[in-house]
């Protein structure tokens, strides 16, 4: 069983940047995917960024060229930097993980979230 921790939401003003930072509780043996989704209240949950166990990443149009996700080496930790936050980022920031379980099925954990705040 593997726990995600996130930890960098805070408040900011637009144009500000944030670190979010994603640690998992245990090495993942066969992991396919770390990354960032959110939620804005009202709306559905929605993917911000992955990064498969291949390093392939893929982005929502919307923060490509502002957002970036890398990982540590040991694939303990999954960060999100956030440049030129706007204000339609707020949101709470969820991390997402999925893998192969010993049993060969695939498996999903979440983290709580972190809420991001970007004020006009």
């Amino acid at each position: 069983q593997v726990t995600l921790v996130e930890s960098g939401g805070n408040l900011v003003q637009a144009g500000g940047s944030l670190t979010l930072s994603c640690a998992a509780s245990v090495r993942i043996s066969r992991l396919i995917s770390m990354g960032w989704f959110r939620q804005a209240p009202g709306l559905e949950r929605e993917l911000v960024g992955t990064i498969t166990s291949g390093d392939d990443i893929k982005y929502v149009d919307s923060v490509k060229g502002r957002f970036t996700i890398s990982r540590d080496y040991n694939w303990n930790t999954v960060y999100l930097q956030m440049n030129n936050l706007k204000p339609e980022d707020t949101a709470v920031y969820y991390c997402n993980l999925r893998g192969i379980s010993d049993r060969m099925e695939m498996y999903e954990a979440w983290g709580q979230g972190t809420q991001v705040t970007v004020s006009s």
